[in-house]
């Protein structure tokens, strides 16, 4: 992947929103990634069973031994060249969306960060608690820095519930999905390959759409950020 080629996608990303990079990960190391995440201890807190959802929060640290397989060489070129030297990972989840999973997900933003406790910090809400994890709204300027990578363990495009998005919204702060006027602005169905990333603006206006055609989806989403907290907060998942 060519400095040139990156620099095409981080231009596009800080205009549009988002990206997609197909041919990341090879088939071998979806294998490995896979394997790791079958083989983890699913009894444990962080790790949601039902049946039309599996995930884990704070994946990276739940199966720390999958990092070296998800930062692989071409993932570290795209989070300097894209992101810039000093980022590091905040926050990561696993979904995996079955075969019988068919729920859409309304348009809307990712407005809340992971962090270590509940503290009273002018600009910082609202809060929620869930299974003694913290998040928090925080200042307009967090959210702008972060970028996200989803990586995808399985082809998925409008069938199967592939992110759908308003290019530009990222742009335009924190506002209502339903302020959305039509007229002017134009959804994209983000199709990505089985080994490919989707890395995107957590302002970008996102939601999903029903699957139609009974295909798994399993995406690893990790958030990234080179700003520090206040004093009194940290991240949750902080990996550099």
């Amino acid at each position: 992947m060519t400095k040139k080629y990156l620099k095409n996608h981080k231009e596009f990303i800080l205009e549009k929103g988002f990206t997609i990079i197909n041919s990341v990960f090879s088939d071998d190391e979806i294998v490995k990634i896979t394997g790791l995440i079958q083989k983890a201890d699913r009894s444990r807190n962080n790790f949601r069973k039902a049946d039309d959802l599996f995930a884990v929060r704070q994946f990276l640290k739940e199966i720390p031994e999958i990092k070296n397989l998800v930062f692989n060489d071409t993932i570290k070129t795209i989070v300097k060249e894209l992101f810039g030297e000093k980022y590091f990972a905040v926050k990561s989840i696993y979904f995996d969306k079955p075969e019988t999973s068919n729920w859409p997900v309304a348009y809307h933003q990712d407005l809340m960060i992971s962090v270590d406790n509940k503290v009273d910090i002018s600009g910082f809400g609202p809060w929620t608690t869930k299974e003694n994890q913290f998040a928090v709204q925080p200042p307009l300027p967090f959210l702008e820095n972060i970028y996200t990578i989803r990586i995808h363990l399985d082809h998925t495009d409008e069938n199967n519930g592939a992110l759908k998005v308003i290019p530009g919204s990222h742009t335009k702060g924190i506002f209502r999905p339903e302020s959305i006027n039509w007229t002017t602005e134009t959804e994209r169905i983000c199709s990505v390959e089985k080994g490919g990333i989707m890395v995107m603006k957590p302002l970008t206006l996102h939601g999903s759409n029903r699957t139609t055609n009974d295909k798994r989806r399993r995406v690893i989403h990790i958030e990234f950020s080179d700003m520090e907290l206040p004093p009194e907060l940290k991240w949750a998942e902080k990996l550099n």
